[in-house]
């Protein structure tokens, strides 16, 4: 099936009106969480426990039709847990792969950094290349794919930070707050209405498409025009972080392209069929500030990276004029 902009937006409305449905409040995080999986990426949430993130991707997954799973991290936890393995089945005498709930449209990993280095890394293959290997053997995960990790903010004890590499594979970091005092009386009233209070319901969330219309969304989001100016501005910001005194490491490539996808992606929830600054600007600091890396100077000024990336949005100027439409990209018809 084919979209055209009018019409995807009116879906994703509605998948937001069924997100609702479920998860009360945080319209931020929402919209962030439809853009990643837009653009086809992954996302980083971090957030105290107890604020309803898998009740998110529940809901989420059954909006778009599609599959969810939830994997606790854990210090024991094994690659094997994750991607699944070959094992004997003792019956027949023959090798069968037993898939691992890597499997699955939206992939929950709840705590990702209570987990070793070499559990983390298990994901990489899945995240970058949609795939896994199961002894020399590639498996194709289902589309569309994505990963939510989740940390807490406040608990370190036992935990093995996410290394760089594995930062940049995520196409946003976002912060889950706590909710507002009539969207948490909502939430309870909602909870335990019918039940013990206990249950994390998606029983009122409608299924709004299939997995196969979805993709044709990411598709026309892939298709968005792009002015130069807006490449230029979104490279501009990237190169700024490499040259801040108070910054290790800055933002790579990988940055760049980053916040050019997101934007397509934003671009299309308020149906438009163009990039505009504002789009690149909005998303900047979810989308960049995971990717930095603080010096001994940074740290010793109380610095954070959010703080620097708006800083940086304040000292890049942004384009002035661009025009306001762009006939012959998309059509309607």
């Amino acid at each position: 099936m084919k979209y055209t902009i009018s019409e995807a937006q009116t879906i994703l409305e509605k998948v937001k009106t069924e997100i609702a449905k479920a998860f009360i409040g945080q319209d931020e995080l929402v919209q962030q969480l439809l853009i990643t999986l837009m653009a086809g990426g992954h996302i980083l949430v971090e957030g105290v426990p107890g604020l309803g993130k898998t009740l998110l991707v529940r809901a989420a997954a059954k909006a778009i039709g599609g599959e969810s799973r939830r994997i606790q991290f854990t210090p024991d936890l094994m690659p094997s847990d994750i991607t699944g393995s070959v094992i004997l089945d003792t019956a027949s005498g023959n090798f069968i792969t037993k898939k691992g709930p890597v499997f699955t449209h939206i992939l929950i990993a709840d705590e990702i950094n209570r987990s070793p280095a070499k559990t983390q890394a298990s994901l990489f293959e899945a995240m970058q290349e949609y795939q896994v290997s199961l002894d020399g053997e590639s498996h194709t995960l289902p589309r569309p794919f994505m990963v939510l990790a989740t940390e807490n903010p406040f608990e370190h004890e036992g935990t093995y930070p996410l290394p760089d590499a594995q930062k940049d594979r995520f196409l946003m970091k976002a912060q889950i707050s706590y909710p507002q005092l009539e969207e948490e009386k909502a939430m309870v009233q909602q909870v335990i209405s019918g039940g013990t209070g206990a249950e994390l319901s998606i029983s009122a969330v409608s299924k709004v498409m299939n997995p196969a219309d979805f993709l044709a969304l990411q598709e026309l989001v892939s298709s968005l025009h792009c002015d130069s100016a807006v490449i230029d501005y979104a490279v501009r910001l990237c190169a700024a972080t490499r040259s801040t005194a108070v910054l290790e490491c800055g933002a790579g490539p990988r940055g760049s392209l980053s916040l050019i996808r997101c934007a397509r992606a934003r671009a299309l929830l308020e149906g438009r069929d163009f990039i505009l600054p504002d789009d690149v600007k909005a998303l900047a600091v979810p989308v960049l500030a995971h990717r930095l890396t603080l010096s001994a100077e940074g740290e010793l000024e109380g610095l954070n990276e959010n703080s620097i990336v708006e800083s940086i949005l304040s000292s890049v100027e942004a384009p002035r004029e661009l025009p306001q439409e762009v006939p012959g990209i998309i059509s309607e018809t």
